[in-house]
């Protein structure tokens, strides 16, 4: 073999090896990443539709607004999980499962029964923070007992091959049962610290919200197996030890501030007097039925006072009443301009309040999509897109910015 042929094959060994090296490299970086989602691989849940949707002006940009699932009833929550897949709760205890983009036929088995009356059901559903390690859900909804019904949380994980809940655990029932269908809340939130809070309304029983020995009107904080922290606010003291906050009417929209982990609510008033609030206080109290901005429904005066010493006051309150419901802040580079606003879902007003804020004070807001429908949740999901769920057309809709 001369020289030169040596030489060449050498140079062919060596290439070969290089390119061996980085295959080897690259399977191990892509085992690595297996199961976690990434800014550059976040999931998929819809693909974006030939048809683009109706247009709709805002003061940042344009947008469509494009219908990803239709069919639901009266949807309430919607968990967007790593693997893809969407749940959805619906009022009347049923579950519901979107996978590729398409809405399952059959509903989810293993729901537990829900107390149907009014505004009770199947409410809330927030996968836990480390879900792709340990696939825990959490769900709030009316537990009956006895005719009567109260706010309860459960966690369970979803077997998809079995279309079924198991492993269920019942972390928190609340007290006391009523036969009322009004105000169970309830959103599910963990803040940076890894704590559940979640609401528990008045049950239409104003008073209660002041009453510690009831969980009614409260902002509740529990670890996520459902054991109580030792240092919440009312421990060894007259009240519940679960209780964080107390004084609200019916919270149904809840967030963690991206920057802070501080919780945010917004909450149901009566006639006027719907708030926005940041539960950043342990053991505060946020004054309903005492003080409130609003009046009775039959116009009848509830108080005069609207503020009083040792009560908190709302960052922001709405009267005429907006019906808010769902809250998320908006973290996505997709919606520039937006970066840090809290959206807010509007039952009565059928739209989206786009409240920006300077720190924790409120600055101005923006009515978004007004007239499409009662919204009963926002959610910014893994994927960068901004969802909402509208109950009275039955639809999942996103938010889908129209690049300049």
């Amino acid at each position: 073999m001369t020289v030169l042929k040596a030489q060449k094959l050498l140079s062919i060994l060596t290439t070969i090896l290089l390119l061996s090296a980085v295959g080897c490299a690259e399977s191990l970086e892509t085992e690595a990443n297996n199961g976690e989602a990434t800014q550059d691989d976040n999931p998929e849940y819809f693909a974006l539709s030939d048809n683009p949707g109706d247009v709709y002006e805002s003061e940042e940009f344009n947008f469509h607004v494009q219908t990803v699932v239709e069919g639901l009833d009266l949807p309430w929550a919607a968990a967007f999980l790593p693997d893809g897949l969407v749940l959805i709760t619906e009022r009347d205890g049923t579950l519901r499962k979107i996978k590729n983009g398409e809405l399952h036929g059959d509903p989810i088995s293993g729901v537990p029964e829900v107390f149907a009356r009014n505004q009770g059901g199947l409410l809330d559903i927030e996968p836990h923070p480390n879900y792709a390690e340990n696939g825990w859900l959490y769900i709030s909804y009316s537990k009956p007992v006895d005719g009567e019904g109260q706010t309860a949380i459960i966690r369970v994980r979803f077997d998809e091959d079995a279309h079924s809940l198991v492993d269920m655990e019942e972390l928190y029932v609340g007290t006391p049962f009523t036969n009322r269908g009004h105000h169970f809340g309830s959103r599910i939130v963990f803040d940076h610290d890894g704590y559940m809070f979640f609401s528990i309304g008045d049950r239409g029983e104003m008073d209660t919200a002041q009453d510690l020995s009831k969980s009614n009107g409260s902002v509740l904080r529990l670890h996520d197996d459902g054991s109580i922290p030792e240092d919440n606010p009312f421990v060894g003291r007259d009240g519940l030890d679960e209780i964080y906050a107390y004084g609200h009417r019916n919270i149904q929209g809840m967030a963690v501030h991206p920057e802070t982990g501080v919780v945010w609510t917004n909450e149901h008033g009566p006639r006027g007097g719907d708030e926005i609030n940041i539960n950043n206080k342990p053991g505060a109290n946020y004054g309903w039925p005492e003080i409130t901005y609003g009046i009775n429904y039959d116009g009848s005066t509830i108080t005069e006072e609207t503020e009083r010493e040792g009560m908190e006051q709302p960052v922001h309150q709405y009267t005429p009443s907006i019906a808010p419901a769902g809250m998320a802040f908006v973290t996505s580079d997709k919606y520039p301009g937006w970066e840090g606003n809290a959206l807010i879902g509007a039952l009565a007003y059928q739209s989206i309040s786009r409240v920006v804020l300077d720190g924790d004070q409120f600055v101005r807001e923006e009515r978004l999509v007004e007239g499409i429908g009662r919204i009963r949740h926002v959610i910014e999901a893994p994927d960068g897109y901004i969802y909402f769920l509208d109950e009275t057309n039955g639809h999942l809709n996103r938010i889908v910015p129209i690049e300049e």
